[in-house]
């Protein structure tokens, strides 16, 4: 397995270096964001150890940048700073787990093993489907032509569509996404929201569209 450790506290990367050395991986070192993310899209790593504060661009930038370029190497983010927040800030930006300093050797090891277990799959930060964009993280959807503005609800669908596009959805399953069994809405209601997304879609210039499939739900496609 080839580990990247992107760190610039010199010691501490050497430390790292060793130990997993000492455990049969294969290490890159990088003590700067920029030259971390040039291994990342240079080689295909099987795990990458990142630190946030770096030097050049922080860790989140570098996070960021690697999903935006499609790199689905788990990441595992070292961080001082324990915030709630921090952390938040942290998986939102692309990273997969999180370990703060100080550290046991052991539990990053650990958490180390738990990421290659899930392997390289695609997990992108935003959803896009035509020129659509929806991002559940700042609960924005966009498209080249503006923002939609969107309820609470109509957030719930549009999430639910974008995460399974092309898939026909049974009525029964966007209700139990976006409604609770203590608050049973009327029998129109769903249509009643999917007509409203679809304007709102409509006067953003989406390709995205959501298509109704008789006798059963609806389905989003991307507009030729």
């Amino acid at each position: 397995m080839h580990v990247l450790i992107v760190e610039d506290e010199e010691r501490l990367a050497a430390l790292l270096q060793r130990g997993l050395t000492a455990q049969n991986y294969a290490v890159t070192v990088a003590y700067n964001g920029i030259d971390g993310l040039w291994h990342a899209q240079e080689t295909a790593f099987d795990a990458v150890v990142l630190d946030v504060m770096l030097p050049g661009m922080n860790g989140l930038e570098v996070c960021r940048r690697m999903r935006k370029e499609s790199i689905w190497s788990p990441v595992l983010l070292l961080t001082a700073r324990g915030s709630v927040e921090d952390r938040v800030d942290g998986l939102d930006a692309g990273a997969d787990d999180y370990l703060m300093k100080p550290f046991a050797f052991d539990e990053l090891t650990a958490r180390l093993r738990a990421l290659l277990r899930r392997g390289a799959s695609e997990r992108p930060t935003s959803l896009s489907v035509g020129n659509l964009v929806v991002d559940p993280a700042s609960r924005e959807v966009t498209t080249p032509f503006g923002r939609a503005d969107l309820t609470a609800r109509e957030f719930a669908l549009i999430e639910l569509f974008a995460r399974r596009s092309g898939e026909v959805l049974r009525r029964d399953q966007v209700f139990e996404h976006a409604w609770d069994f203590a608050s049973l809405p009327a029998s129109n209601v769903i249509d009643q929201h999917v007509a409203s997304l679809r304007r709102k879609l409509d006067d953003v210039g989406s390709t995205a569209e959501i298509v109704t499939v008789r006798g059963v739900g609806y389905r989003m496609v991307a507009a030729n």
